[in-house]
């Protein structure tokens, strides 16, 4: 995303003035484990308020388990539990695996709670009153065998507008349409396997259309404009009614009024960030409720991925709006998790439980690769080992740790661990510091964690160069008094670097602080000071130690194990093939060999219009040039290509080429390439494929 741009927002950096701040992250669901990929998006949050808390800001983090809907009641059926008894158990690990990644909440609540249901109702009504609310009788996809209707998730079938088998009823994985269940081809219930027939229901829709002028203005500054853009599209065409209801058996609120009918679980979930923070200042009178959710004077901000762009942005605010309730200032998207290159499955064991990683490795590390990859933008994240490792022993430990453990661990012993006054040219580190920490919290402040990581990793080579430089360790020999002063000066400078990495790191900088022997916790409204001649520090401990790759594979295995992905191996049986499938039929082998593809192989590739947004050289390749390239979607996609003999980039921008749009991710030397341009031709003849006539970004090539 692009730099935050909420009216408040602009007061950035040290000494902004105190400002007051709500902020959420998305509620995760109570069927199953925090994962990695959950964890981008709350350390993300975390890092953001723990800075805002560090600047002298008042900022409180609210979540909560998104608890409704019918998985949960069928997972809770599964496990023998009430739906009750079964999201307050998963509750509990979430918030335990939560915490053990130093995820700081204010309130980590249930959208199954009084204070959930008290509003929802409460924001319902004020929509029925102001005639928001319209009845229609809809055809839905209903199961005999199950004895339910089936909810979108719980219907699967071969997407109407790409053909791929195997989709969700309301979405598809492959092409990124969206539609309703009935719309799929050759519908089959998930829970039986089922085919299901059309069957009526009355239905309450919100009349989402109402609220398109309202939304058109908000969204101007409640999102970035990669995210508008995509929401323009939606805008352009219409806003249709949002069906709120669902039929019983559900587990959810009951609908006041109505017969067997509940809230839609996205009615209620977003109304969870605010029955969250009602709970808590409920709870501890610490400040009202209402000047956050009421009055203006104060900002929300919520956290989440772009998968749930849609409610978030057009939904929730049309409530918020009908129920007379402050908007979200600001709503920052993030990317998806990728590990090893390789999109989070279970099935492949990719899909790393929170509990897995914590029994291996240490979960700082995370915290901090996470930190030096996001930006304010919604490019995934690759979590691959050789970079996880290496950012953690080389920043963290080989440069960071190295500062205090030479200086505490091997000098200041020496010198009876006390500290002297700042020479001329520690003065001049310090302030250089300073400037760094300056530079660093506009880069927090904007979302930019990985441009506040490189600062802080040079301010960190700045004080591993003076210790180079003046040699501590031969002064202690001949001169003390001038190997203190070195000791002083590096470890002032380093107090700043630790106050730098706080939001990121707060038990590595718990630790540096009891080092130190600090009077006052670290914080970035107090970095410019000085230790008094004469301070004591205390004994050095270990701040942080190395990883091993077998660590990193270990976690791997052991979530194979968890997930059931390690099978023994199969002799293949008579009229198998080596794989262990069935023999293929002998008109597919006969077509395969000749190397002639049927239409289900060509469905597989999707060729899309892209738009050529950017292009420019790339340093250290010859062949290649960097493209932004627009697909229709939310963001731009990188791209490198290999056309840099054929084509200035200058001349590429604005062509709408072809492009195939659900090739995998390859990680490059200079980034991630996300697509792949058609062309012709070899060297200086290379040719683009080009559209003739006008073609829309992401339009789909037949």
């Amino acid at each position: 995303m692009e730099k935050n741009r909420s009216t408040k927002a602009a007061r950035k950096g040290l000494g902004q003035g105190l400002r007051r701040l709500l902020v959420t992250s998305a509620l995760p669901y109570a069927n199953g484990p925090i994962h990695l990929g959950h964890l981008v998006e709350t350390i993300q949050t975390d890092i953001w308020v723990r800075f805002q808390k560090y600047s002298g800001n008042e900022a409180y983090y609210f979540c909560a388990d998104d608890t409704h809907g019918t998985p949960v009641m069928i997972a809770a059926k599964k496990a023998g539990k009430t739906p009750e008894e079964f999201v307050a158990e998963i509750q509990r690990e979430h918030l335990r695996d939560f915490q053990g990644f130093q995820i700081q909440f204010d309130n980590y609540y249930s959208t199954n709670s009084p204070e959930n249901k008290a509003l929802s109702e409460q924001i319902y009504e004020a929509a029925k009153k102001k005639g928001n609310i319209d009845r229609k009788t809809i055809r839905q996809l209903y199961s005999e065998e199950d004895g339910m209707f089936l909810p979108d998730r719980f219907v699967k079938g071969t997407c109407p507008k790409c053909k791929s088998p195997d989709q969700y009823g309301d979405s598809c994985e492959v092409c990124g349409s969206t539609y309703s269940p009935t719309e799929l081809i050759d519908p089959r219930s998930a829970l039986s396997g089922a085919v299901p027939v059309l069957k009526d229901s009355e239905h309450l829709f919100f009349k989402l259309g109402d609220y398109q002028t309202f939304l058109e203005k908000w969204l101007a500054k409640g999102v970035s404009t990669g995210i508008k853009r995509k929401l323009d599209e939606w805008l352009k065409d219409g806003l249709r009614d949002w069906d709120i209801s669902r039929d019983g058996p559900y587990f959810g609120f009951a609908i006041p009024g109505e017969k067997d009918k509940y809230f839609y679980v996205w009615l209620d979930a977003p109304v969870g960030y605010m029955a969250s923070s009602k709970n808590f200042f409920d709870r501890t009178k610490r400040e009202s409720w209402d000047s956050f959710w009421k009055k203006p004077g104060s900002e929300i901000h919520h956290f989440l991925g772009k998968d749930i762009v849609y409610f978030h942005t057009l939904f929730w605010p049309a409530l918020l709006e009908a129920g007379g309730f402050q908007k979200p200032d600001q709503i920052h998207v993030h990317g998806f998790l990728t590990i090893n290159g390789e999109k989070m499955s279970k099935s492949r064991g990719t899909l790393v439980r929170g509990s897995t990683y914590l029994k291996f490795l240490e979960p700082e590390a995370l915290r901090y690769f996470y930190a030096s990859k996001l930006g304010s933008g919604l490019d995934d994240l690759d979590l691959s080992r050789d970079d996880f490792i290496s950012r953690w022993n080389a920043d963290v430990v080989g440069n960071i740790t190295n500062i205090f453990s030479r200086l505490c661990g091997g000098i200041a012993p020496k010198l009876d661990g006390k500290l002297g006054k700042l020479s001329k040219e520690g003065k001049a580190l310090k302030k250089a510091a300073l400037e760094t920490a300056a530079k660093t919290a506009k880069f927090f402040e904007a979302l930019e964690y990985a441009k506040a990581m490189r600062e802080i990793a040079s301010l960190a080579d700045s004080i591993n160069r003076l210790i180079a430089e003046k040699e501590p360790w031969k002064l202690i020999k001949t001169d003390p008094e001038q190997a203190r002063t070195v000791v002083t000066d590096a470890l002032c400078s380093a107090r700043i670097l630790a106050s730098l990495l706080k939001p990121v790191l707060p038990s590595f900088v718990a630790g540096v602080e009891n080092l130190l022997n600090l009077k006052e916790e670290l914080t970035l409204a107090n970095l410019d000071y000085e230790f008094p001649s004469g301070h004591t520090i205390h004994p050095y401990r270990n701040l942080a130690a190395r990883i091993d790759e077998k660590e990193f594979e270990a976690m791997l295995e052991e979530e194979k194990k968890l997930s059931g992905t390690i099978q023994p191996a199969k002799t293949p049986g008579p009229g198998a093939s080596p794989s262990g499938n069935a023999k293929p039929d002998e008109k597919k082998a006969e077509a395969k060999s000749s190397g002639i593809i049927t239409i289900d192989d060509l469905t597989r590739v999707h060729l899309r219009a892209g738009k050529i947004l950017k292009a420019e050289l790339v340093e250290g390749a010859d062949k290649l040039l960097r493209i932004e390239l627009d697909l229709g979607e939310a963001e731009p996609r990188q791209v490198f290509a290999g056309i840099r003999a054929a084509y200035q980039p200058e001349e590429l921008i604005g062509l709408t080429v072809a492009a195939v749009a659900n090739l995998q991710p390859r990680k490059m030397k200079f980034g991630i390439s996300s697509a792949m341009l058609l062309a012709s031709g070899e060297g200086a003849g290379l040719s683009l494929y080009v559209a003739h006539r006008s073609a829309k970004p992401g339009d789909l090539l037949k």
